[in-house]
């Protein structure tokens, strides 16, 4: 087929979207919904009532993330991501131990939402019409093949479905958070922005903090998502920074606005207990309370932010398969680009296939209402070192090859007081007690650190093997953005590795 304008074209489309779907990519890429209905929610049984301060926290965080993610876009926009920034502004090898670990972690995205949607369907409909409640899996399966769909017709059908449905999820979120809010009435009070209620067994006081803080930076995980879909940007040197940011502004709001009104609603005292309440789907329970058969509403959000998430993470996660296939530290099969659709098929076709592989797999070992916590938590794990290591990267990157650009605040202060603010959650999230506030996750949490080693592991065997037999693919890994012109420089010629 060489020679011909057949599967084996390797170029994403240019110019093919703009701000408004690049910024939805960043806002469903968190999932706002299900993050606000079961993410945060997690860390109320390690925080209770004072869950608002976390979120405010975790929002500050990541935001001081994004600028310092938004200052290195400006100058290497690429369908890598982040691996692209931490492996141009560090050392491309260092780039290619991330992006082994990013190909682990985005496409998780894919089963661990399926996974929620799955038995969030399953239990719904159990609950309401009697339908069999262990037929979760094929609710997953379901949703699995809309979200191939609408990633397989190309970037414009998958982007523009993720604007609509981002939309969606926070309007309806929102109208209930700020109902609760009134309804609360004199409960309404600023000392949940405090530590007045984190008083939790074995975890009080600091130790719950950063214990909740895993799930609600795992929450906020996905607003990268924007910086993959910069080669079928337009100004993608500007599109995507702007993405970043106002993305992260965004969701941490609307984080804030639903937490606020979850607790004070159910009563700070209460929140440890909160996931569980309404049969683990809190939300949709105080919906039948305030609003009776409005609760449709509610349920109908839900599973509008699963597919939305999924969504999301395929077109993210086929995006960084194609860029490491494209310099074949994967199969170059990877890059292949559908010639009519302008979709990475072979790489979205691969990420989908190991999804449905992998949630299942978790459902049936560990039961299906830990598939979403569980895989939600190896990937958060990894993208959260990655968000620390782009930090190093932007002060790193503007202190030498970028010199003339050098602002001690943005560039300095901004990347350090993310990595302040992240890093005691991420040694919380992977079990390594270095300060003495810190308290590792239960079971099967705590399987996390042991899991991401282990591949992290492999990927250093691999690099070893890419380093004596094919070092050139390593130095690659820094190369491929795009250029001035806006085409992507030169990668090797492809061919089968």
């Amino acid at each position: 087929m060489e020679g011909t304008k057949s599967a084996v074209s390797s170029s994403l489309p240019r110019n093919a979207i703009g701000l408004r779907e690049v910024f939805f990519q960043a806002v469903t890429h968190t999932g706002p919904a299900i993050s606000a209905a079961f993410g945060i929610a997690l860390g109320a049984a390690y925080f209770g009532g004072s869950l608002p301060l976390a979120v405010v926290l975790a929002m500050v965080g990541i935001l001081f993330c994004a600028i310092s993610f938004g200052e290195l876009s400006r100058h290497i926009p690429s369908a890598g991501g982040l691996y692209a920034y931490i492996a141009d502004s560090l050392h491309p090898r260092i780039g290619f131990l991330i992006a082994w670990a990013y190909s682990l972690a985005e496409p998780l995205v894919v089963p661990a939402v399926l996974g929620l949607l799955g038995t969030l369907t399953a239990s719904t409909l159990h609950s309401e019409f009697g339908w069999p409640a262990g037929m979760w899996w094929f609710w997953y399966l379901v949703g699995a093949v809309i979200v191939y769909l609408l990633n397989i017709f190309g970037i414009k059908v998958g982007a523009r479905t993720g604007s609509i449905l981002g939309l969606l999820e926070f309007a309806v979120f929102a109208i209930l958070a700020i109902w609760l809010i009134v309804k609360a009435g004199h409960a309404n009070s600023l000392s949940v922005f405090s530590m007045h209620y984190a008083t939790i067994k074995g975890y009080k006081g600091t130790s719950g903090l950063f214990a909740a803080l895993v799930f609600v930076y795992l929450s906020f995980t996905g607003f990268e998502g924007a910086a993959p879909l910069a080669e079928e940007a337009e100004e993608p040197r500007r599109v995507v920074r702007l993405a970043l940011i106002f993305s992260v502004l965004a969701v941490g709001l609307f984080f804030i606005l639903t937490t606020y009104a979850a607790t004070v609603y159910f009563g700070p005292g209460r929140m440890a207990s909160f996931l569980s309440y309404g049969g683990c789907n809190p939300w949709t329970q105080i919906a039948r309370q305030v609003w009776g058969i409005g609760w449709v509403l509610i349920f109908l959000a839900l599973l509008n932010s699963c597919l939305a998430n999924t969504n999301a993470g395929a077109l993210a996660g086929s995006r960084i398969l194609y860029s490491m296939g494209r310099i074949r530290v994967l199969p170059s099969s990877f890059a292949r680009v559908h010639p009519r659709w302008g979709s990475p098929y072979v790489a979205l076709t691969f990420q989908m296939a190991v999804g449905i592989i992998a949630g299942i797999a978790v459902g049936l070992g560990l039961g299906p209402g830990l598939i979403f916590g569980f895989l939600g938590t190896i990937l958060s794990s990894i993208i959260i070192f990655m968000y620390f290591l782009a930090c190093v990267g932007c002060i790193r990157y503007f202190l030498t090859t970028k010199r003339s650009e050098f602002n001690p605040f943005l560039h300095v202060v901004i990347p350090v007081l993310g990595i302040c603010l992240i890093i005691p959650a991420w040694l919380t999230e992977v079990g390594i007690p270095v300060f003495r506030f810190i308290t590792p996750l239960a079971w099967p949490y705590n399987l996390v650190g042991p899991i991401v080693g282990v591949w992290l592991l492999l990927g250093v065997i691999y690099f070893v093997y890419l380093l004596k037999r094919h070092p050139e693919r390593l130095d690659a890994v820094g190369r491929i953005m795009l250029s001035e012109g806006g085409e992507v420089s030169k990668a090797p010629s492809q061919s089968s590795i």
